[in-house]
């Protein structure tokens, strides 16, 4: 599987809410349906994977306020996702979050 470079943005990152209906007005068998709802969707993609080293606060203060930052998060300990902030969490917090579940 490829690896993304630092300072790219993965291409695959979210599911284009346009595809997954009107945001707000989610199915239910929808299994990512909440991407539909999350405030990252309609902001800069970049935020969300810094480059090494680069501050993670703007994506963080936004995930303060999404409706659907648990959904997001499970998805990431779920999928083990290594790139990224998900759910308010940079890879390295989800890294230990997971060891303090065992």
């Amino acid at each position: 599987m490829d690896q993304p470079s630092p300072s790219s943005v993965p291409g695959n990152w979210f599911v284009d809410p346009v595809f997954l209906g009107v945001p707000g007005v989610r199915k239910d068998d929808e299994a990512l349906g909440w991407q539909a709802d999350a405030l990252c969707a309609q902001t800069d993609p970049e935020a969300f994977f810094p480059e090494k080293g680069g501050s993670t606060r703007e994506a963080k203060r936004i995930c303060e306020g999404c409706d659907v930052r648990s959904e997001c998060l499970d998805y990431a300990l779920e999928n083990d996702e290594r790139f990224g902030i998900w759910g308010g969490l940079s890879e390295r917090e989800r890294r230990k979050l997971r060891r303090e579940a065992m």
